[in-house]
């Protein structure tokens, strides 16, 4: 890698640039925001050799093409930049969302005859949003997931994992409709959990909010995400979240019907299977 144009200094965008100049300084780091503030502010945190609202100036020369804009401005920017990227460079995302994103960006570089298009997905992020919130760490240790299509280059695949791998990731691959699938049920669906339960506790009885502890805060968490940014992310994955959300309510459904029938056997082991399987399965080890 020789230089890497970042196209959006948000969260992500912000700490590639701070990961890269702690992993890869050899590398030269190029920033495009469409707000002149927002260039004010990456040149004066000193994270990348040029930031500018001009693409070209940016894109120029540059093996490595990042598009960490929110997945409904993507192909608006794939077809302002398919034109004027260098003919072998690799263009990936970080949209969570990858089978829509794929369908929509791999053919208009295919068009232009002019770079590499896989998509990939970083595991990594926070409810804060914007480049003050970007940390160098943020991707160490996670897992990127990218996801190839059936004709692209063994090459080209392994360069997005390289990519990745450079800034702390840990790298899979699945094809994009197995992405949705998967991570519809592990971020998707929580994140519209977490949002019910705020809403559900909050108008059931606001009082009660001023008892809670780490219970409620840990598990609504995530409902602090950019509202807009998570109505994109779920309508753009909602073949796959419609029919998760609602084999989860039926699924709720029996365990109401178990409380309320005073089956307590049952209660138990619903309550002991998920402490045997969030242990073994999702628990972090330190």
């Amino acid at each position: 890698m020789n230089k890497i144009a970042l196209l959006g200094p948000g969260l992500l965008g912000g700490s590639l640039a701070l990961a890269l100049r702690a992993r890869a300084p050899q590398c030269r780091v190029a920033v495009w925001a469409r707000r002149a503030e927002a260039v004010e502010e990456i040149r004066a945190s000193g994270v990348c050799e040029l930031a500018s609202t001009e693409l070209g100036p940016v894109l120029e020369g540059a093996d490595r093409v990042v598009l960490c804009v929110p997945i409904g401005a993507m192909p608006e920017l794939a077809r302002g930049i398919a034109d004027c990227v260098e003919p072998d460079a690799l263009v990936t995302d970080v949209g969570s969302v990858k089978a829509s994103v794929v369908e929509a960006l791999a053919p208009i570089f295919e068009r232009a005859g002019r770079g590499r298009f896989i998509g990939s997905h970083p595991m990594a992020g926070s409810e804060q949003a914007g480049f003050s919130a970007a940390c160098a760490d943020l991707f160490e240790g996670t897992v990127c997931i990218v996801t190839p299509r059936p004709g692209d280059a063994p090459e080209t695949v392994e360069a997005a994992a390289g990519f990745w791998r450079s800034v702390g990731c840990q790298v899979r691959t699945l094809a994009p409709a197995e992405h949705d699938a998967a991570i519809g049920l592990v971020s998707h669906l929580p994140h519209l959990i977490a949002a019910a339960l705020t809403n559900f506790v909050c108008t059931q009885n606001p009082e009660a909010v001023d008892f809670c502890g780490n219970g409620l805060r840990d598990t609504t968490r995530i409902a602090s995400g950019l509202p807009g940014m998570w109505t994109e992310i779920l309508a753009s994955n909602r073949a796959e979240l419609g029919g998760q959300l609602e084999a989860f309510i039926a699924r709720l459904r029996e365990v109401s019907r178990d409380i309320a029938g005073g089956d307590d056997a049952k209660l138990k082991e619903f309550l002991t299977n998920a402490q045997i399987r969030r242990d073994r399965h999702i628990k972090r080890k330190n």
